[in-house]
């Protein structure tokens, strides 16, 4: 039969990324749809009880390899080939992000397999999985299915739900030989861009700062919005290569991908380099004095004014009503 094998991230203390649990919980549902089990694989030495939790979105056996560190790419390509290769699984879903996408190019390469990338949904037909995927600017979908196993999917940013229910899942450890490529590579340092201990890629509400923020002390004013409505900052590619703010804040074709609840742009030109890694968000609010600026031609709401001026009094509009 069948199965489907979830790369499950998690942070230095242990904490499951949203997407993967997300993709665990589309794994399950597909997995019975399939009449067959969806399974999770952890790397690093995470506890037996955190572990086994993750039966909870209704995978039923979870791959630890204790031995491979988190965050390196190339290490964990091997440990998914050898699970996916000694158990005869034909598919590997995952939540999205960086990471994912790294992981499930190089499970592809290895594995001789079909890949397809910023998947939304994901359906069963005639006993075999087709991922949709949008297509021409996300005008159109295309239905994606796999001629041969394995088959790789790897889904748009919050594209899956997680569902929690009851359940604990059986803990599998396995060793896993490391490629010699592989070591190559070493972890210096891990972490994320955070803005009210959240994520990027995880946050529901964006702030984003573009040059049009005039200097890395302005990117206060986005700290503070964000604050306020308890989200996180981002930047621009302009921005991060003039120093003003960390490349993990990037957003865009060579940073990262994003889809809130909220996007709102903040002296933003809305080059297409960002567009592509935010123009999945629910709602895309855009601040900007010049009128022409491209960001107006797709998003929801624009207001054309000086941000140094509207940011700090939205910043204590919101602050009021909270308090209020």
């Amino acid at each position: 039969m069948p199965g489907i094998l979830v790369y499950t991230l998690h942070d230095d203390e242990g904490n499951f990324n949203k997407n993967s649990l997300g993709a665990l919980s589309e794994a399950a549902r597909l997995a019975g749809e399939l009449g067959t089990e969806a399974s999770a694989l952890v790397v690093g030495d995470v506890a037996d009880d955190a572990v086994a939790s993750l039966g909870k979105y209704g995978v039923t056996k979870v791959y630890r390899a204790k031995s491979v560190p988190e965050g390196l790419a190339q290490p964990i390509v091997d440990a998914m080939a050898k699970v996916m290769s000694e158990n005869e699984i034909s598919y590997a879903l995952f939540g999205g992000g960086l990471l994912g996408f790294e992981i499930g190019a190089g499970l592809t390469a290895r594995l001789d397999a079909g890949v397809t990338m910023e998947v939304t949904a994901v359906n069963v037909k005639d006993g075999k999985l087709v991922a949709e995927r949008p297509i021409l600017q996300d005008s159109q979908i295309a239905d994606v299915g796999y001629v041969s196993e394995p088959g790789i999917i790897i889904g748009r940013l919050n594209a899956f739900d997680e569902k929690e229910g009851d359940g604990s899942a059986e803990v599998v450890d396995v060793e896993v030989e490391l490629s010699e490529w592989s070591t190559r590579a070493k972890m210096v340092k891990r972490g994320e861009q955070r803005g009210a201990d959240v994520n990027i890629e995880d946050a529901e509400i964006l702030v984003g700062g573009g040059r049009g923020l005039g200097q890395a002390e302005n990117f206060k004013l986005a700290e503070e919005l964000a604050d306020s409505m308890g989200g996180a900052v981002a930047a621009t590619r302009a921005v991060v290569d003039a120093g003003w703010y960390p490349y993990a804040a990037q957003i865009g074709q060579t940073g990262k991908t994003v889809a809130p609840k909220l996007y709102l742009a903040a002296g933003i030109s809305g080059a297409i380099q960002h567009k592509v890694g935010m123009q999945n968000s629910e709602s895309i609010l855009a601040i900007n004095k010049d009128q022409n600026a491209p960001i107006f031609e797709f998003c929801d709401l624009g207001v054309v004014g000086d941000l140094h001026k509207i940011v700090p009094k939205l910043t204590e509009a919101i602050k009021a009503k909270k308090g209020g």
